[in-house]
């Protein structure tokens, strides 16, 4: 029997998701919990696990595509119980009657409508009054070919169709196409057509190459590309497409965006050709010579309105690449839009010698090593940060809009952002106040590690006080981070170096580490921002403060 499996709602508000990779084929055996694919969604990576023991069927989506939540994306054949029953049974020839131990399904006395799924369609060919007997890779083939398996007489064993059968019937198609190229052509104007023998009849499709016929009833399209439509001002059902997803006609971001140009450059070639048809006739009187001059001039500009690829200047093969925007760096995107259009944000920089601190972490380092963590400069700068929250408790706050009122956070949990393949990634180490700095240090690695692997869950993400972000890390001194909301703080580090300083009325190398807090300014005033920086610079710079 073919069981559907529908994308689940793999998160919190989560209404679609990219099919990022597949891990399977058709034909490939699984079992319960194998994972068969990867969907990223705007919080996270996200793998999904089969939920039967069986054999693929079908893959219904294609790796990139923007799947919503609900839909089927893979059919799998799973032995039911009068199939396992059978399988001792002696295999019976094609044309004979099977085994009366088989369930006998209903019967099928109408053919396979199109809004039919195909996994419902495969599990026909196991039926004995089906009328279509193919393999998943004949229905594959016929989709794209653009086949109706129900018009292929099979030639295979017990009537089965073959893929020469599908190919065949595709020839014989494109032959009897050709003897309909001799009707009147059709003509597009602004997106509209007629034939040249008169005006087109009742039903009849708008002409726009080999997609799909526009003026559709039912049109598949992600809220992303429907959204996109709406503000181009067009009807998702009349944008052409030659992209179908169980048999409906399927759009993408693309295909609205070629169509909207077809019509901003039809219109442009009508206003043309209106302005020139003025002139001409107002050029009659002067003569015909002037009246041919201005009609060309009216044709090149038509022309030129029609096929702005070739302008003057235009590259033809230096192009623009579009790359999605969606999935983490779309959720990324729009957390930095409401942090920065929400809170009034303001900068406070300053610089900590920290001479002792390069020392004490190597000396440090080593005892860390034989525990198996590897020591870093970063759970250093998280202790002192606890210890400064501690006494200035309004920058691990948070302003509850709604109740109108500040929230003085007793939980000391650190976010600390990790740049990944994916965009910005902020995990999450929590009661920070009560760990050592080996600990931290092993407990924070596992986490930029997860993270950048694509593995950290959306919870190891989430209900963070205070974010540090190491900028550092890639080269830089000072920055504007942008507070990670609802947070009032962020606390960038740049790049540990030697650097001058004056020391005494002398210039001196010294190791520093350039600091740069953001404040959100509703709940944070300066004079706490400074006062909250000067604490921890004299904890970084005196780090044996920190064992107290």
């Amino acid at each position: 029997m073919i069981e559907e499996f529908r994308l689940p709602d793999v998160g919190e508000g989560v209404a679609e998701g990219e099919l990022v990779e597949w891990h399977v084929e058709p034909g490939d055996e699984v079992v319960e919990d194998q994972v068969v694919a990867e969907v990223e969604t705007d919080k996270a990576l996200v793998e999904v696990p089969s939920p039967y023991n069986g054999t693929v069927a079908e893959l219904l989506a294609e790796e990139g595509e923007i799947v919503p939540v609900g839909d089927v994306i893979i059919t799998f054949e799973v032995p039911g119980e009068d199939e396992q029953a059978g399988e001792t049974a002696e295999p019976e020839p094609a044309a004979e009657p099977r085994p009366e131990s088989e369930a006998e399904p209903e019967p099928e006395p109408e053919p396979a409508s199109e809004t039919e799924t195909d996994a419902a369609a495969d599990a026909e060919e196991h039926a004995p009054d089906a009328r279509v007997f193919a393999p998943p890779s004949v229905r594959r083939l016929a989709r794209e070919l653009g086949v109706d398996l129900a018009t292929v007489d099979g030639s295979g064993p017990g009537g089965r169709i073959t893929e020469g059968d599908v190919r065949a019937t595709a020839e014989g198609a494109a032959e009897a196409s050709e003897d309909e190229e001799s009707a009147p052509a059709a003509v597009s104007f602004g997106g509209r057509s007629a034939t040249s023998g008169g005006d087109a009849g009742d039903g009849q499709a708008v002409e726009t190459g080999d997609a799909t016929p526009a003026g559709r009833s039912r049109t598949l399209a992600a809220p992303a590309t429907r959204k996109l439509a709406e503000e181009e001002g067009l009807d998702i059902d009349d944008v052409p497409t030659d992209e179908e997803r169980e048999g409906e006609a399927f759009v993408t971001p693309d295909h609205v965006r070629a169509y909207a140009d077809a019509q901003r450059a039809a219109q442009e070639a009508d206003a043309a050709a209106v302005s020139a048809a003025g002139e001409g006739a107002a050029a009659t009187e002067t003569g015909a010579g002037e009246t041919e001059a201005s009609d060309a001039e009216a044709a090149a500009s038509a022309d030129a309105a029609a096929a702005p690829e070739a302008a003057p200047g235009a590259s033809s093969g230096d192009e623009d690449e579009r790359v999605p925007y969606r999935g983490v760096r779309r959720a990324i995107g729009e957390q930095m839009q409401r942090s920065k259009y929400t809170a009034p944000h303001v900068s406070h920089h300053d610089t900590a010698v920290v001479d002792d601190l390069v020392a004490l972490r190597a000396e440090l380092k080593p005892h860390a090593e034989e525990r198996g963590v590897s020591l870093t400069y970063m759970p250093f700068v998280m202790a002192a940060v606890v210890k400064a929250l501690k006494e200035f408790p309004v920058l691990n706050a948070m302003l509850d809009e709604e109740a109108e009122e500040i929230v003085y956070r007793k939980e000391y949990h650190l976010g600390v952002a990790v740049a990944t393949e994916a965009g910005l990634m902020v995990p999450v180490v929590r009661d920070v106040d009560r760990k050592g700095g080996v600990e931290l240090a092993s407990e924070l690695g596992g986490l930029v590690e997860r993270a950048r692997e694509r593995k950290i869950t959306r919870e190891e993400m989430q209900g963070s006080t205070f974010t540090l972000t190491n900028f550092g890390a890639i080269g830089g001194e000072y920055a504007t981070p942008i507070i990670n909301y609802p947070e009032v703080a962020i606390l960038g580090l740049g790049a540990i170096e030697q650097r001058p300083v004056v020391e005494n009325g002398e210039v001196v190398a010294r190791h520093t580490l350039p600091l740069s807090l953001s404040i959100d300014h509703r709940v944070v005033d300066g004079a706490d921002a400074g006062r909250f920086t000067n604490r921890v610079i004299e904890l970084l710079e005196n780090p044996r403060l920190l064992l107290l």
